[in-house]
């Protein structure tokens, strides 16, 4: 028997609470995320679909704690209360890719009140290639074109996709003990590139993933049969050879590949800028002034990173995207019934009671 008011408060009790307003007030939806980190990217996710009918209020899963991560928001007290009133939003991890080979992924594969970033975490979409010019442009005020970034990481992607396609085989028949994503991180991780010759960092990358391969082949030979049907789910689940960064874990593309990579372009950048005032100022105090004020309006490249929302047109954000519409849609079609009869078993739950007929896994690698 509950004996805490937290423990009534589900979505079946907010949905009540929305009943007990007026007409003209509009229906609230609470969003549990994982962390603060979080809290920025799903309310600029959700702000799109907010209107005169619902809004959403972004929150940690817990005021009595600072417990962080999917478990706490998905395993914890919150786990069978969510419902068309209250919703979680995750990062996707490995989860979405191990389709159902674990709990957690059969969760949020399949929970209609669940959603999930699709790429491995928000780190991925902040990477997004096609925006990193704009980045770029943020953090040095200098909208030259030195290396294409597009290009680069499309290259990257497909030289490390093969082993990509390794790490989820392990990580899907209980071997990510012996091929771990931080040893991945390890090996398709560079600490700085060759501006003028980007393809130097490319080719050493491409040299230990073979490595790598040729160990994983001789190591694991079971693995043969069913490595390409694999690599062909992979593909039909959205995973492309020149998108593979995105599936990757997050931290290490934001941190050990794409700020390597746009640290010395920005340099460059910083500096041929400096040098057009420096040529173009008529007196030396003219020329001192203009160059505090660029200096003061310039931004680390890790701090854009952290701002960028450049990321929308991302074919996994529009899935994402969707996601929200279909739940929207559905949840409105069913206030429209307006059914004093309807039940609290109306509520697709049996989601969450998985837990109680099924083994846990207790996924010790997230």
């Amino acid at each position: 028997m509950a004996k805490r008011l937290s423990e009534h408060l589900n979505s079946l009790y907010l949905g009540a609470a929305n009943k007990m307003r007026s007409k003209t007030a509009r229906k609230k939806i609470i969003a549990y995320v994982e962390s603060y980190d979080d809290v920025f990217f799903w309310r600029m996710v959700l702000d799109e679909f907010e209107n005169d009918r619902r809004y959403f209020e972004v929150m940690l899963p817990s005021r009595t704690n600072l417990g962080k991560g999917k478990k706490i928001v998905l395993m914890n007290q919150l786990g069978k209360q969510l419902g068309t009133d209250m919703i979680a939003c995750v990062d996707a991890d490995y989860d979405y890719l191990l389709q159902d080979t674990n709990y957690t992924s059969r969760l949020i594969n399949h929970s209609p009140y669940i959603f999930h970033t699709y790429v491995y975490a928000i780190e991925n979409y902040q990477c997004y290639a096609e925006s990193l010019h704009s980045v770029c442009v943020m953090a040095t005020l200098n909208d030259h074109r030195i290396i294409d970034l597009e290009s680069f990481l499309a290259e990257f992607s497909k030289i490390i996709w093969p082993l990509f396609v390794w790490s989820i085989w392990a990580y899907r028949n209980n071997f990510y003990r012996d091929f771990t994503m931080t040893e991945f991180g390890n090996i398709v991780s560079f600490s700085d590139v060759n501006v003028y010759h980007p393809e130097h960092t490319l080719e050493v990358v491409r040299k230990r993933v073979n490595r790598k391969i040729g160990y994983l082949q001789n190591h694991f030979p079971q693995a043969k049969g069913a490595y390409e049907p694999l690599k062909e789910e992979l593909l039909k689940l959205g995973v492309t050879p020149e998108t593979t960064y995105l599936y990757m874990q997050g931290h290490t593309l934001f941190e050990n590949i794409v700020c390597p990579l746009l640290n010395p372009v920005c340099t460059l950048l910083r500096k041929e800028r400096e040098r057009e005032i420096r040529n173009l100022a008529e007196h030396e105090t003219q020329m001192q002034n203009e160059l505090s004020c660029y200096q003061h309006s310039q931004s680390t490249v890790e701090s854009m990173l952290r701002k960028n929302i450049n990321f929308k047109s991302a074919p996994p954000y529009q899935r994402l995207r969707n996601d929200l519409i279909a739940f929207l849609k559905s949840d409105e079609q069913e206030n429209t019934k307006n059914d004093p009869q309807a039940t609290p078993a109306s509520q697709p739950l049996s989601y969450y009671d998985m837990a109680e007929s099924s083994e846990d896994n207790e996924d010790n690698y997230l």
